[in-house]
C-alpha cells in the first residue's frame, strides 16, 4: 500500500516518516467561554485532507493513527485525582465507523475512561462550510443518556466556531456533570 501523505510504499496508511516529520502535534488552547477551554493538537490547515478521510472507508485507519500521535500521548501524561469520562460528541456510526469514538478510545488510561453512545444529536445538520449564524439557528439538539454527576472531557475532531462543543457542554451540565475542557484534533482558527 502507499502512504496517503507522501505516496511512498508503506505497511501503514501513513508511513512512519510522515508520522515523525509531518504529524508532530503541537498543543493549542482556545477559550470558548470564561474559564472553559478547548485544546487541539493541530491546525486545520495541517490536517484538512486527513480529517476529510472520515467520509471514506479508510478513515478509521487515518483517525487511529492521528489519535495515537495526539490523544493517546495526552492521556498518558494527564492525571487528576478523580476519574474522568471522555465523551465523544455525537459518536454515531457514519461510513462504517465513528471518528469521535476512535479519538475518545485513545484517551483510555488510568484516569480517563471513554463512554460511548451517550451524547447524540437529534438534529443531524451538516455544519461544514456554514457560518456562525447558521450554526446558532440550527442547533444539534443533543440528547444525553446515563451520565450525571461526573467529570467529563468532551471529544471532537474539529473546532470551528465552538458552538457544537458549547451546546454539548450545556446539556451535560444540566445533569450536574462538570465539563473540564474539550479536546479536538484540529482547530480551524489557527
Amino acid at each position: 500500500m502507499k502512504c496517503i501523505t507522501c505516496e511512498n510504499l508503506s505497511f501503514q496508511i501513513i508511513c512512519k516518516t510522515c508520522q515523525n516529520n509531518l504529524l508532530i502535534p503541537s498543543f493549542h488552547k482556545r477559550e470558548l467561554q470564561k474559564d472553559f477551554f478547548n485544546f487541539s493538537f493541530y491546525s486545520l490547515s495541517e490536517l484538512e485532507d486527513l480529517i476529510s478521510s472520515k467520509y471514506y472507508f479508510h478513515g478509521d485507519r487515518v483517525f487511529n493513527t492521528l489519535a495515537k500521535l495526539s490523544f493517546a500521548k495526552f492521556a498518558k501524561n494527564f492525571s487528576l485525582d478523580t476519574d474522568i469520562l471522555a465523551i465523544p460528541i455525537d459518536d454515531h456510526t457514519r461510513h462504517e465507523f465513528s471518528h469521535t469514538a476512535i479519538l475518545a478510545r485513545h484517551l483510555n488510561s488510568k484516569h480517563i475512561k471513554a463512554k460511548y453512545n451517550c451524547l447524540k444529536a437529534t438534529n443531524i445538520v451538516k455544519y461544514a462550510g456554514k457560518d456562525l449564524e447558521f450554526r446558532l439557528k440550527n442547533p444539534r439538539k443533543f440528547k444525553l443518556e446515563n451520565i450525571s454527576n461526573q467529570s467529563v472531557i468532551l471529544v471532537d475532531d474539529l473546532i470551528t466556531t465552538g458552538t457544537t462543543i458549547l451546546e454539548a457542554k450545556k446539556v451535560l451540565e444540566r445533569k450536574n456533570n462538570t465539563v473540564l475542557f474539550s479536546l479536538t484534533l484540529a482547530d480551524a482558527k489557527i
